[in-house]
């Protein structure tokens, strides 16, 4: 087999890629990624030499380019992971979303269904997708796979668009597929755009915690080595045409996640505990803000037997510690145009 894996040396992407290259040493994996400024190849260093591993730089929006790609390669299976994935960033620029996330799916989807010409035996087009389609909770309830979609922010309805269009191929031109959707996922190798590497590096470096509104908003937190697995499981064993939501079973409200971080990390750079959450400043809150993510698993764990093998206290001791013992790669990512980009999203103190 012959596997397209897109967006494979981003922070989920890299984590699928070296399941796969690791696992299925028959398999040829393809990694395509633009190598923007969350794509980075660093993270993939242990396995770039494997011989059933190929690294293609390209874009999802040429699609020149991804139609030629597909005739080269004649790819069995797609699963995508390329995506602007960044709320605030949609905010500041929709349209980037809108051509990376829509059209971006759509030029895969139109490529997988030229090459395979219809004769779809053993062909599989994966969709990964986010909770955040689903827009928004109150206090109780959960998402499940028949939730109706409700986005509220230029990010969420860009990945809800390029799910209906998978859904659309499926139905239209008989387009084998899957669509997952998951929480926010913390780990190794996360971009510190994203809460959790964001404030494990300014409290490295002593500098604010900037915490949106009021720090009530809930999201449930899913470790990115779970999700890679819980992804290589439905690429196996899912059903053609199904939605599986995978999630961590683990609300936390950002405000008692960041004190949990604070004490943690005072522990592990053997500072007085309460120091780091001296670092909290409250900021302007976001625009169109969704006060609560909560996903019902309930469906992967009762068809394919999945579910989280660590708790999130866990999970998140592993991911500081990744980022205490690789600082070099935090440094080198968090330079440059990131600084510019932090500084203008961040100095709105209330």
């Amino acid at each position: 087999m012959t596997i397209l894996i897109t967006g494979g040396a981003g922070f989920i992407g890299s984590h699928v890629v070296r399941l796969f290259v690791n696992k299925y040493k028959n398999y040829k994996i393809c990694n395509l990624d633009l190598l923007t400024y969350a794509g980075n190849l660093e993270n993939l260093k242990d396995i770039e030499n494997e011989p059933n591993y190929h690294f293609i730089k390209g874009d999802i929006n040429d699609s020149d380019f991804i139609n030629n790609l597909f005739k080269t390669y004649q790819f069995d299976a797609v699963i995508h992971l390329a995506a602007e994935s960044h709320v605030d960033r949609s905010i500041e620029d929709p349209l980037s979303f809108v051509k990376t996330n829509v059209f971006g799916t759509v030029n895969l989807l139109n490529a997988a269904k030229k090459i395979w010409k219809e004769d779809f035996e053993r062909k599989l087009f994966y969709h990964i997708s986010t909770d955040e389609v689903y827009g928004t909770l109150g206090e109780t309830g959960l998402f499940t796979e028949t939730t109706s979609y409700d986005p509220n922010s230029p990010y969420s309805a860009s990945k809800a668009s390029s799910d209906h269009f998978v859904r659309a191929y499926g139905e239209t031109y008989g387009m084998p597929y899957i669509i997952s959707n998951c929480s926010n996922n913390y780990g190794q190798n996360q971009f510190p755009e994203k809460l959790i590497p964001l404030f494990i590096n300014n409290i490295i470096n002593n500098k604010p915690l900037p915490v949106y509104g009021d720090g009530n908003y809930t999201r449930d937190w899913l470790y990115v080595i779970d999700h890679a697995i819980a992804i290589e499981l439905i690429f196996c064993s899912g059903k053609t045409g199904e939605t599986y939501n995978i999630g961590g079973f683990n609300e936390w409200k950002n405000i008692d996640l960041v004190k949990l971080l604070c004490e943690q990390m005072d522990s592990k750079l053997n500072r007085s505990i309460g120091t780091s959450k001296k670092l909290i400043t409250y900021v302007k809150d976001r625009p169109g803000h969704d006060l609560r993510y909560a996903i019902d698993a309930s469906k992967i764990k009762n068809e394919l037997g999945w579910e989280p093998s660590v708790t999130f206290e866990e999970g998140l001791k592993k991911t500081i510690d990744w980022y205490l013992n690789n600082e070099d790669w935090l440094s080198n990512v968090t330079t440059g145009t990131y600084q510019a980009y932090y500084e203008k999203q961040y100095n709105n103190s209330k």
